[in-house]
């Protein structure tokens, strides 16, 4: 066995001289000595015997040749490729299959099943528990970069780090966590610290920035602070338009239910002589009614305006184009002309946006003084028809005649 382990070193080292390209940095042979030195101390440290120290040194050589077709799937590759060397070196199909799974749980996050899976994964990432991390890990992006053609940050390169780290890696072993977990416990703080730098230092980059951008724009018009207040105040205002008419159509629903109901049951009977009392407060609760209707259609009534405009108004800026009002019996060229003039000059867009802001406002001030006259007139007329109707069944003489009767029955 020792004998197959030299060969395999001989074999390994020339295969990855000659066909792993160059722009793998980190995964190349120098890893792979890393990768078989830390197998050793654990072997040494876990007292492994033969023959799976053997197994585990063998393993650890091939790990990583399946680089040579790139990243993907290179763990099945190097298995393949150590399979077909041991076969060649009349190895026991025993030892190849215990291989094969010792270089597939070199898988990143592969979760290891026995204490030799454990020793090859700790010896993987045995650089995380030593002394030259940042020096490796820095290979390891730069290889990103060079096989990936992407450029990885300083930030996200710490914080990707960081979190594998404290998050994904652990040492399996009790060697590897009694000896190595110090080390990594360092290397993680370095992270951090590095990682505080570079958020304080991307911070100065951002206020400057600021500063800069502050002082090449004070001397301008604010333009998108003008325009976010044009938009959520003119919203605000046709979101309460939209309210009003909602309420005054509530009580235009109401009063045209209460007059059906009015229609159809007490009106048809006060023709009849003993229903004379119920004439007058009918009468009042009708009219209240009748008020509350018209007063919802007026809150909810367009205004007709003339719709009309010529050159003379737009070049003397007394017309507001963004109101569909004062151009909807326009002819479309006009129009665009129109909108042309508005779009050049800055003064007479805004100017048009506060007239439309400020007329909107006058139409909510009207809708809303009808709108609580209506309330008023509904509420008073609906308090003084029940006074109406009460007082007109209290002055029925037979009112009381009749309910005794009915309750001594």
């Amino acid at each position: 066995m020792d004998t197959l382990i030299v060969e395999v070193e001989k074999y390994v080292v020339e295969y990855l001289n000659k066909n792993v390209d160059k722009s793998y940095v980190y995964h190349n042979l120098t890893h792979t000595k890393s990768v078989v030195s830390k197998t050793k101390e654990l072997i040494k440290g876990l007292e492994i015997k033969e023959p799976q120290a053997q197994q585990l040194i063998i393993a650890a050589w091939f790990h990583d040749v399946g680089y040579v077709d790139g990243v993907v799937d290179h763990e099945e590759r190097s298995a393949r490729i150590a399979t077909d060397f041991l076969n060649k070196h009349k190895a026991s199909e025993s030892d190849i299959e215990a291989i094969s799974n010792l270089i597939l749980v070199t898988k990143v996050e592969q979760k290891p099943k026995n204490l030799l899976e454990q020793i090859i994964c700790d010896a993987d990432c045995g650089h995380i528990g030593s002394k030259n991390f940042e020096d490796v890990t820095e290979l390891l992006r730069k290889e990103i970069e060079l096989t990936q053609n992407e450029s990885i940050s300083e930030s996200a390169w710490l914080k990707e780090n960081i979190n594998f780290l404290s998050e994904r890696h652990k040492f399996h072993t009790p060697y590897a966590a009694k000896n190595w977990q110090k080390r990594k416990g360092k290397n993680l703080a370095k992270l951090l610290k590095s990682k505080n730098k570079v958020s304080r230092e991307v911070t100065k980059l951002k206020q400057k920035k600021a500063e800069l951008k502050f002082k090449k724009t004070k001397v301008d018009t604010p333009e998108r602070g003008i325009e976010t207040m044009f938009r959520v105040t003119l919203k605000n205002h046709i979101e309460l338009s939209n309210i009003a008419d909602t309420k005054a159509n509530i009580l235009l629903s109401v009063n045209a239910i209460i007059i059906s109901l009015v229609l159809s049951t007490l009106v048809s009977k006060l023709d009849q002589a003993d229903n004379a009392h119920l004439i007058i407060p009918t009468v009042v609760f009708t009219l209240f009614t009748v008020v509350s209707m018209v007063l919802s259609i007026l809150a909810t009534r367009p205004n007709v305006t003339e719709g009309k405009f010529d050159k003379k108004d737009v070049e003397n800026k007394n017309v507001n184009l963004l109101f569909f009002g004062n151009f909807h019996k326009m002819s479309l060229p006009d129009f665009e002309w129109a909108i042309g003039e508005v779009m050049k000059d800055k003064d007479y867009l805004y100017s048009s946006l506060t007239k439309d802001l400020y007329f909107l406002g006058k139409v909510l001030d009207r809708k809303y003084k009808i709108l609580r006259l209506t309330y008023l007139v509904f509420m008073v007329g609906i308090i003084i028809s029940v006074i109406a109707f009460g007082i007109a069944f209290a002055m029925r003489p037979e009112t009381l005649a009749e309910i005794i009767p009915d309750i001594g029955s």
